[in-house]
């Protein structure tokens, strides 16, 4: 029986879906194709109609990774996005969390084409970070620099919090001080 290219384009959006949470979970390499076909309710051997390789779909499912912790972030507002990426929740989620945080280390051992998308996708939130402003007005190029340290910190106070074991109180130490001392990093939201 054929599907129809409405039914194809669902199945492609599962696929999509089911790897990028596999593979922040368990890296590229812990995951095999007939895993996450199954994890998507598919047969193996429908992959390559919608893929020419596993790599073709790490990119993919990298992308749409970025676009989720986009639309968590919030508004826009920095200090949300601070307490939302270094919340518990953010930390222990990795499979609905950032991408950049669970398959950085994963996606320098890759492809030009993947590290390609990583790039894209940490100029995308370099550029949400930017434009949550609270970073003065010392010119383009400072507000770049600020948000790459931001979220340089951001992404490591995650990694750190992950490497330690998830009842370790250093894990929750971690993002709690590296929350405080960014959000203290930032000029004061009062008006008096």
């Amino acid at each position: 029986m054929k599907i129809t290219k409405a039914q194809s384009q669902e199945n492609r959006v599962r696929i999509v879906d089911a790897a990028s949470a596999m593979f922040r979970e368990q890296g590229y390499d812990g995951v095999s194709v007939a895993d996450l076909m199954g994890a998507a309710g598919l047969t193996h051997g429908g992959f390559y109609k919608h893929f020419g390789s596993k790599a073709d779909l790490m990119a993919e499912a990298a992308a749409s990774g970025v676009a989720q912790i986009l639309d968590q972030a919030g508004s826009g507002d920095i200090r949300q996005f601070i307490d939302f990426y270094t919340s518990r929740e953010h930390r222990d989620g990795r499979g609905a969390g950032c991408t950049m945080a669970a398959l950085s280390g994963d996606a320098a051992r890759q492809s030009g084409h993947l590290k390609a998308t990583f790039a894209d996708g940490i100029e995308r939130i370099l550029d949400a970070v930017e434009r949550g402003g609270m970073f003065g007005d010392g010119g383009q190029d400072a507000v770049r620099a600020q948000a790459i340290d931001m979220f340089a910190h951001l992404l490591g106070a995650v990694v750190l919090s992950r490497a330690c074991p998830d009842d370790s109180p250093l894990a929750d130490e971690i993002l709690h001080v590296c929350r405080a001392k960014l959000l203290e990093s930032l000029p004061s939201t009062d008006t008096d």
